[in-house]
């Protein structure tokens, strides 16, 4: 059954079409200005002031204090509001990456986030960013999540909330697509182009070009040419 016979409506996309124009001059200023004149508590209080508005201003000031906190921030970045973070010194994004509104992003002081170019991530995602590589052209469903890290659990007699945290990596590869309400476990690296579907568990490494599903997930299809995703 094709798109016509379905009754769907097929539109060109948006964000993946979108061409990334560099920021003014005056914010790229304004950003060395405000890493020169306040340290990274300042600016993270300075953040919560903008951190809810939707107006041009409000959106400027985001970028602007990211820019000047994050080891990377690219051009033509879109961060939504209500976004938190913790460790934001150890994230690189890419250039046209937009973050939605209410999302997540949790690093760690010796941590390493890494998000590609041209990164869509919906509303009310969940990073666990404390090893964590996402490349270039992502799409990243609402609510999706992933975690990298777990505690051990040893010894059996103490809280597990007590015993050491795993870190384990997680890497999220060129093209790929995780959907809303996904849940992406630690240490899985899902491959270069592969769909994860709606509500997933992923707790085993996907290959490039799959399309998986299910709790946990598995394999559904290969993506092929010319052959519909869904």
């Amino acid at each position: 059954m094709n798109s016509r016979d379905s009754g769907d409506r097929v539109v060109k996309a948006v964000h993946g079409l979108k061409t990334t124009e560099p920021d003014p001059e005056y914010e790229l200023e304004l950003s060395r200005h405000l890493h020169k004149t306040y340290d990274r508590p300042g600016l993270e209080e300075l953040y919560r002031r903008f951190a809810q508005g939707e107006g041009w201003l409000d959106r400027l000031m985001r970028r602007a204090i990211w820019r000047a906190v994050a080891k990377r921030f690219g051009q033509g970045i879109d961060l939504g509001t209500g976004l938190s973070f913790k460790h934001l010194e150890t994230f690189e994004i890419g250039d046209g990456t937009f973050i939605g509104d209410q999302a997540c992003l949790q690093g760690r002081y010796d941590g390493r986030c890494l998000i590609g170019r041209r990164v869509w991530i919906g509303p009310q995602s969940y990073l666990d960013a404390r090893d964590l590589v996402i490349e270039d052209e992502v799409g990243w469903g609402p609510g999706a999540k992933v975690l990298g890290s777990a505690h051990t659990g040893i010894p059996v007699d103490t809280p597990i909330i007590r015993t050491d945290l795993s870190i384990r990596p997680v890497r999220i590869e060129t093209g790929a697509d995780i959907g809303t309400n996904a849940v992406i476990l630690p240490g899985v690296t899902v491959g270069r182009g592969a769909i994860v579907g709606a509500g997933s568990v992923v707790r085993e490494n996907v290959p490039p070009l799959a399309v998986v599903a299910g709790v946990p997930a598995k394999l559904i299809k290969m993506r092929v040419a010319d052959d519909p995703t869904d």
